[in-house]
């Protein structure tokens, strides 16, 4: 019995799946905000092309890197998911610009997120909006 769901277990197929969501709001009102998110990838290898929401006119992904002892900020195409892999949108890495957020979000709301991918698929999550200074503020982006 131990074994068959042993077995049964090794053949489940991983699926794409995104945890973890946050946005850190702006600090000053008219700079831009963050989204941070974890991407788990599914069976098969595909791309992160495009992440939206309704509370951002324009949003960019974006990866800081550290270059020549500084760091710089550059905004990406795509991010490529691995089969199987996780990638993090996290302060200090890759992460997501929101351009122009509404002024109506507060600390606490909710905040859709609207991932699409390559091969077609999109996975809406909710994000916890964060202010600068809250118990799980992500700093500076």
């Amino acid at each position: 019995m131990v074994f068959a769901g042993a077995v049964l277990a090794g053949c489940q197929q991983a699926e794409l799946a995104v945890t973890d969501a946050s946005v850190q709001l702006p600090v000053v009102s008219g700079r831009p905000g963050a989204a941070y998110f974890t991407v788990k990838g599914g069976a098969q290898t595909t791309s992160l092309v495009a992440v939206s929401t309704p509370v951002a006119i324009r949003t960019e992904m974006h990866e800081m890197k550290q270059e020549g002892g500084m760091m710089t900020m550059a905004p990406l195409k795509d991010v490529a998911i691995p089969a199987g892999g996780t990638v993090e949108f996290k302060s200090g890495g890759k992460h997501v610009m929101l351009f122009d957020v509404s002024p109506s979000v507060r600390s606490g709301d909710t905040v859709p997120l609207r991932l699409s991918f390559a091969d077609g698929r999109t996975i809406e999550v909710k994000a916890a909006a964060r202010a600068a200074g809250d118990a799980a503020d992500h700093g500076a982006h």
